[in-house]
């Protein structure tokens, strides 16, 4: 069958026009050629089931000296994990100057600190690997900017030089740092975009070299194993004077070519785009279909945490109500905790001030920060809560509750619409690094740690501790979460009213209904469910009115 090329043409046409169709096109045909005879399915290629569940982590996320930390972290995985979760996002595992790895400074080789490629690929085997592409910035200390600074070809195109006579007053990003950072060069000082940091210096994909080398990793990422290849910072990929520079259609463009250029080479590699900004800029990226095969929903994680603090799901059950279906095949890609923090711009436009104030408060409270970002007119505004999840979820005058309150939430992400992601620390029951964040001055690290494998186990496998606790509570979700097709990401769900203090949905024949507050809750049984059965607690639910309490789940099947 001759393959369709006509969306790696538009594409391309609108990133660089018509003139230059032909040849790009060309070229992108000779990439997937030069990856073709390594691109192959991984075993655990497949449709998305109930079954599909992903698990965050850092390349050396538990360590065991003298092994490589990927084979450790394989090693953990395999005996907590497998068969509880069907993939693993690990976190970017190249070389890298800060940022914990998202500042690269080679995009083709694994950091010898962690391991080898065929430590990385060896994942693949038993998980849906996730990987992350870098697409919006390189390291400042990399050989690629080396060699911009040297003037070297096509290099000394590929870094971001702005119009410093343009208007930029409109640019939005999530730092405060300067937009723009002078470097040496070869030819002199230079001015260089610098969306995140002096460290990580943007990138220009007005260059179409820039683009096929960031194809070519892209592939050869796809020919070590990733299914899952995620954009990250994606949206702020394209700059253009007098605009926000975040959104715009090249960026858009960008992505759909990326999608076509998998489903000519690797149909089975999917697409999550990392886009923390206000719903309707994030859920864009969908593309009618056409681009993101999942999208990460930011909204979720303060909403729920909100719920939670005030005991009341209003917001919460608001918000999913009116929640659209994703085109097509593509899903939600449903989380609470990341190895940053919790958004609050996505909830700019849904949450009033008064609720937002209450998430910054509650958080510093807890030992946690707020970051700020950089709005229109040099405006600084909240973007992130820098807290552990399981800190924010204690409850100062009842303590020994806190595990209680983190299930529930986690009982609420695993009902849901769309493929669940837990965070690495959330699955084992982590609390703050607080010793990090003052060694190093940066709030994010508060969700970062690094942990021994050997303490680690042995607190997961000893009874009554806090981490076995939400460990064995987590699996146990899991397990009841995959124990039924209704569950599966694509099934219907309605949002059911219970009431504030509690947060409902149907799933098929599944009745979810969580109390999200800290008081016991009589409720009549949802209509069809006057008889059910709970699949948490493996018990009959019979009778008039059923009883809740403070922070319980049910997961209530009216089937016998």
């Amino acid at each position: 069958m001759t393959p369709d090329l006509n969306p790696v043409r538009d594409a391309l046409s609108i990133l660089y026009g018509p003139s230059a169709l032909d040849d790009l096109t060309e070229r992108l045909q000779a990439l997937i050629r030069k990856h073709q005879a390594n691109l192959k399915p991984p075993p655990t290629a497949g449709d998305w089931s109930q079954r599909d569940a992903f698990l965050i982590a850092y390349p050396d996320q538990v360590r065991d000296s003298p092994t490589p930390p990927l084979q450790s972290l394989l090693a953990f995985c395999r005996r907590q994990v497998a068969n509880r979760f069907s993939g693993l996002h690990i976190l970017p595992f190249y070389p890298s100057s800060s940022d914990d790895g998202f500042s690269v400074t080679d995009y083709r080789a694994v950091d010898p600190a962690f391991g080898d490629w065929q430590d990385l690929s060896a994942f693949a085997d038993s998980f849906r690997l996730m990987v992350d592409l870098v697409l919006n910035h390189a390291s400042a200390q990399g050989a690629w900017f080396d060699a911009f600074r040297r003037g070297e070809e096509p290099f000394r195109r590929f870094f971001l030089t702005p119009d410093p006579s343009a208007d930029w007053s409109r640019v939005v990003r999530p730092r405060t740092s300067p937009l723009f950072t002078s470097y040496p060069t070869a030819g002199g000082e230079r001015l260089l975009w610098t969306t995140f940091g002096p460290d990580q210096v943007d990138l220009d994909y007005r260059t179409p070299e820039l683009l096929l080398e960031m194809i070519d990793v892209l592939l050869e990422y796809a020919a070590r194993g990733a299914q899952m290849i995620r954009l990250d910072a994606v949206t702020y990929i394209w700059k253009q004077a007098g605009t926000g520079c975040v959104h715009l259609p090249q960026g858009h463009a960008l992505v759909r070519l990326l999608r076509a250029v998998l489903d000519l080479a690797a149909p089975w590699v999917r697409l999550v785009t990392e886009t923390n900004v206000p719903h309707h800029d994030n859920i864009a990226y969908f593309g009618d279909g056409r681009e993101a095969d999942l999208v990460y929903q930011f909204p979720l994680p303060p909403l729920l945490t909100l719920a939670l603090l005030t005991g009341d799901a209003s917001r919460l059950s608001e918000w999913m109500s009116g929640l659209e279906r994703p085109p097509g095949d593509a899903t939600f890609f449903n989380f609470l905790a990341s190895h940053d923090g919790i958004g609050l711009y996505p909830v700019h436009g849904i949450l009033t001030d008064n609720e937002l104030h209450l998430l910054e408060s509650e958080t510093v409270a807890r030992g946690g920060a707020v970051s700020s970002r950089s709005a229109d007119a040099g405006r600084e505004l909240p973007y992130e809560l820098n807290i552990n999840l399981l800190d924010l979820l204690t409850e100062p005058e009842r303590p020994g509750g806190a595990v209680d309150r983190f299930l529930v939430a986690h009982a609420i992400l695993l009902s849901l619409a769309g493929i669940p992601a837990v965070y690495f620390h959330s699955l084992v029951g982590s609390r703050g690094d607080l010793r990090a964040v003052r060694q190093t001055g940066i709030p994010r690290r508060i969700n970062r740690e690094k942990l021994s494998a050997t303490t680690l186990l042995t607190a997961l496998e000893t009874p009554g501790t806090e981490r076995h606790r939400v460990h064995a509570g987590l699996v146990r979700l899991l397990q009841a979460r995959a124990s039924h097709e209704a569950f599966a990401p694509s099934s219907e769900q309605e949002v059911l009213d219970m009431g504030p203090s509690l947060f409902a949905i149907r799933r098929g024949p599944i009745a979810c209904i969580h109390n999200v507050s800290g008081t016991s809750q009589g409720i009549d049984p949802p209509p069809g469910f006057r008889q059910g059965r709970d699949l948490l607690a493996g018990t009959a639910l019979t009778g008039p009115r059923w009883r809740l309490q403070p922070y319980q789940s049910l997961w209530v099947s009216a089937e016998p």
